[in-house]
């Protein structure tokens, strides 16, 4: 009961300088304190960072990325502007350490500030205000780094760069595992709300679209990495149906079939999946195989039999009108 007393008392003379000093505290600089990664990946051609807090939309302020340029972690009382001007400064080649020290330099909030800059070659540099609420800090390690503040306890932020190091697998699958470590030693003092998973390709095309690959955001959960892992379950599926697609275009029927049959294996639930499965099935002459698919879809909706016969008129289900009637009798 006393450690929350005296939180809340540093928190109140935090907020009162910052007034004193004449600025927005609730506007300009949201209380966005938090655990967070930013890494690279080069091998795999990504980077991505990944946050929670006990904090509404953390997503949305915390973590900046762009393809070719680099990722942005501010938090802390967090000053927004840190996320665009920091990636503005790469882009006129300074290093991480160098534009960290430019955004903080010019800051009058420096004292409260948690700020962490990776570039695409994996080299980071990370600042933490000597007045970030304890427990707070970081660590720069072998393309990432981990950063923390207002922690229940100091294990947090060596877990989180433990687990990215140990855990095998996908860029995406690494920064959740950092996540997930922090929390089980103790995570934020305050709880859980939000959380925010970005991941853009090292080098750019030039197109947006393609350069970001993964961005999902859980806004306001009491379990937000519960369902930030279940979100990335359901990229990862969504990710078999759009290569099944590719397959189909080039005619791989063997391999569309193969990544179908993954999404709907990864999120068996989810009826769409398995509604253009068959779709596509009968379209390369194999109706008979898609018949138990349309059965199972218009069971769980039976708006997906309404639609059917609308697709044969923009020539996306080529059918005759037996097959037709075969496939809604179903």
């Amino acid at each position: 009961m006393k450690k929350v007393k005296i939180l809340f008392v540093l928190l109140s003379i935090l907020i009162f300088t910052t007034l004193i000093k004449g600025q927005s505290f609730y506007s300009s600089n949201p209380l966005a304190h938090t655990y967070s990664i930013i890494a690279v990946d080069s091998a795999a051609g990504e980077m991505g960072g990944a946050v929670q807090s006990h904090w509404f939309s953390v997503g949305s302020i915390v973590i900046w990325g762009e393809a070719g340029v680099g990722m942005v972690a501010t938090q802390s009382f967090v000053n927004p502007s840190f996320g665009p001007n920091g990636l503005t400064l790469l882009k006129k080649g300074l290093t991480p350490q160098q534009a960290v020290d430019s955004l903080i330099a010019s800051d009058e909030g420096r004292d409260l500030r948690q700020l962490a800059i990776i570039n695409t070659k994996g080299d980071a540099a990370v600042y933490t205000g000597k007045n970030c609420i304890p427990g707070a800090g970081h660590i720069v390690g072998n393309n990432f780094s981990v950063h923390a503040n207002l922690m229940l306890n100091d294990k947090v932020w060596p877990a989180m760069a433990k687990a990215f190091e140990e855990t095998k697998g996908r860029l995406a699958e690494r920064l959740v595992a950092a996540l997930d470590a922090a929390q089980n030693v103790g995570g934020d003092i305050r709880g859980q709300q939000s959380a925010s998973l970005l991941v853009v390709k090292l080098n750019s095309t030039g197109k947006v679209w393609e350069d970001r690959l993964i961005d999902l955001r859980v806004e306001d959960n009491p379990n937000p990495l519960k369902e930030l892992k279940r979100l990335l379950n359901v990229h990862r599926a969504y990710e078999h149906m759009n290569n099944g697609d590719l397959a189909v275009e080039k005619g791989d029927m063997e391999l569309a079939m193969k990544e179908y049959s993954s999404a709907e294996k990864m999120f068996p639930e989810n009826e769409e999946m398995k509604y253009w499965h068959a779709v596509t099935l009968v379209n390369n002459g194999k109706l008979d195989e898609a018949l138990p698919l349309f059965k199972a879809v218009f069971t769980m909706n039976e708006n997906w039999k309404t639609l059917t016969p609308r697709l044969t008129k923009v020539g996306l289900l080529n059918v005759s009108d037996e097959q037709l009637n075969r496939i809604l009798s179903e």
